[in-house]
This record gives structure tokens, C-alpha cells and sequence, in this order.
């Protein structure tokens, strides 16, 4: 459960200190106001990821020092410092040396948002995202080899566009790529086996339907990576990137066997992005055996009344719950157990 936050020249937030409701809380106020940086701090505090920014200054007050963020627990306190491009991490006073000692006692998170629509009808890199978030909380060994794959990318397609590369070096690239890759892959093929049923049981309860939710994993190298990497290093050197790999994987969704991005309608695909977002929290839950924090980003208004009421009722009790909304319109006669905060310029009113 958290307690306390409090935020130093965090997004629009100079200063702040928020005493958190044991229930969660209705996030109120106008657009830009602040409310979502207030749940992006929360989930920044417990995964280190942003769902927002890609880059760490960009988290920071515009023209500031940096970013700090303190935040209080039940099993401790969370502390993070965000300076000079480098960020300090703590936990109960302690230093944590990586990210992965940091998360080893994190609670688990789930984000939902409008934008979720791209995982059914965007690009690829959206479901990848929406892996590696999920993976990264829910298995320390994909964490650890995600970061050494991207490493060990980074450096390959910087060679590949170097004029005097080096074929000894592409070679021991690609041996690390090919190693930490086929791990990579691994996991992620176990972790979508394991998401599927919870993503049907999620799809069924909101849609109120019998419809049947496909899952199918889509590597981008279909024969052994090392092997995939050797066959595409011509081509590799002359556009200058890696074009194999799990950095270009994807997962297709069907449901009752027609693709849902293809197929569905935006109701069905808006469902389905709420039934994956909400199949993480199920599986973190059942995985670790830590109640989720959800974050539930002005999702309410776009839905229609059933599959508003079905989702309100499928929201896991024990669950801390974090909703941000410009109105309370849309719970017509529906009761919601949470204490409303006020959100008004970046202040808690």
C-alpha cells in the first residue's frame, strides 16, 4: 500500500507532499492540471518507467535542476534523485546499485489509458512496449536481458554505420545479441502463454460476450537468432541497423478468429486494450502474490455504460486504485468507493 508521496520539481509539480488514501483515490480537476503526472510519478516510483516519456529529463520541471521523488509504503520508503543525468535510487535509506535490485521488492503496476487503443491497431512497438513493462515486473531474468540486448544493439547498429568496421567485432555483437536475444525470446513466448487466459477471462467479463480472444506470439527471427543475424548481415551493412531480432518481434490479437486491428470494431478494440491492461494485473497478482496498484488514466468517459459498470466490477477489491477524471458525469447512478482529490494547478486542493 503507499502513503505518502512527495515530489521536487517533478512535471509541473515544484513541490508536494500527498497523504494517499488506503483506498486510492478520484484524481478530479481540468485538463492540465496535473493529475496524470501524479499517477506517472507513482508509477515512475515503482517501476522506473515512465508511460509517458522515453527520456528521464523530460520528467523534470521545464528549466529545472532535475527531479526528485519521495515515496512512502508499506514495506519502506522509496527515494529517487534525478541529477545531473544520473539517477540515485534508494530504498529504507539504502542505495540500490541498479534497476534491478531497486524493483526486486517493488509492488506490482498496471497503466490503462486512451492510448491503449495502440496495442490492438498501432505498430508493433507498441505491444513490445506493453511487454517489456509487463516483463520486466514480472520476471528479474527479463529485465536483465532486455538491457543487455539493447546494450549490445546500440553498439552493433553504431558499427554497422561505422565506415571502417570491424567483421571481428559485428561477429561478437551479434554472439551477445544472439545469447541475451534467444532468452529474451523465451520469456516472452512464456509470458504471453501465460497472460492469454487472463486476457480472455478480462475480454469476456467487460464485453459481456462469448467471444474468444487469440494470442499469437510473431518472433522476427524464426530460425535460431545467431543463425537469423548471419543471414542478414549483408543487408544489415547496407542500411546500417540490425533488421533482425526480438527489438522488431510483435503479437497478433484475434478475436473469434479475425484479427481484432483488422476487424473489430472501435468498441471491441477498446475492450480488448482494456482486457490486456487489466489481463497484467491478474498475472502480476497471481505471479507475485502483491495486490496491484492500478492507474487508470480518464478511461471512464469512452466507455458506454455496460462496459463501464462491467469493468468497475472487475476491479480486483484488494487493489490501491488510482482514477484521473475531468467530471464525475459518467457514474450516473454507479457508487465508486473512493475518496475524491482535487487536482487544480498542480496543487492538491
Amino acid at each position: 500500500m503507499l502513503n505518502t508521496l512527495r515530489l521536487s520539481n517533478f512535471r509541473c509539480y515544484s513541490t508536494l507532499c500527498w497523504e494517499i488514501p488506503a483506498e486510492g483515490a478520484v484524481l478530479l480537476g481540468a485538463n492540465a492540471q496535473g493529475k496524470t503526472s501524479l499517477m506517472e510519478a507513482l508509477c515512475f516510483a515503482l517501476t522506473l518507467h515512465s508511460p509517458r516519456a522515453s527520456k528521464l529529463d523530460k520528467l523534470a520541471l521545464q528549466g529545472g535542476w532535475g527531479f526528485g521523488i519521495s515515496l512512502e509504503t508499506e514495506e519502506g520508503t522509496r527515494r529517487l534523485l534525478w541529477r545531473e543525468r544520473k539517477l540515485s535510487m534508494q530504498v529504507n535509506g539504502a542505495e540500490r546499485r541498479d534497476y534491478s535490485d531497486y524493483l526486486a521488492d517493488s509492488s506490482p503496476v498496471t497503466w490503462l489509458a486512451n492510448s491503449d487503443m495502440s496495442l490492438v491497431s498501432g505498430p508493433a512497438e507498441e505491444r513490445r512496449k506493453y511487454l517489456d513493462f509487463l516483463g520486466c515486473q514480472w520476471h528479474p531474468a527479463y529485465r536483465k536481458a532486455l538491457q543487455a540486448y539493447r546494450k549490445a544493439l546500440k553498439n552493433r547498429n553504431a558499427l554497422l554505420r561505422h565506415p571502417r568496421r570491424s567483421k571481428a567485432a559485428l561477429q561478437s555483437y551479434a554472439a551477445l545479441l544472439a545469447q541475451h536475444g534467444e532468452l529474451l525470446m523465451r520469456l516472452r513466448q512464456q509470458l504471453l502463454m501465460r497472460l492469454h487466459p487472463h486476457i480472455d477471462h478480462h475480454h469476456r467479463g467487460i464485453s459481456g460476450g462469448t467471444e474468444q480472444v487469440q494470442l499469437t506470439y510473431r518472433p522476427a527471427a524464426t530460425t535460431p537468432l545467431a543463425e537469423a543475424l548471419e543471414a542478414s548481415l549483408e543487408l544489415d551493412e547496407r542500411t546500417g541497423f540490425t533488421t533482425t531480432g526480438p527489438h522488431r518481434d510483435d503479437f497478433s490479437l484475434e478475436i473469434g478468429a479475425l484479427s481484432a486491428a483488422e476487424f473489430a470494431s472501435e468498441g471491441q478494440q477498446r475492450t480488448l486494450a482494456i482486457a490486456l491492461q487489466m489481463a497484467q494485473s491478474g498475472l502480476l497478482q497471481e505471479e507475485t502474490g502483491k495486490a496491484p496498484i492500478l492507474l487508470i488514466d480518464d478511461i471512464f468517459g469512452e466507455l458506454d455504460t455496460a462496459r463501464r459498470r462491467a469493468l468497475l466490477a472487475m476491479l480486483p477489491a484488494e487493489a490501491q486504485l488510482f482514477i484521473t477524471t475531468t467530471t464525475l458525469d459518467w457514474l450516473g447512478d454507479m457508487q465508486l468507493p473512493l475518496p475524491i482529490t482535487r487536482i487544480h494547478a498542480a496543487s492538491i486542493t
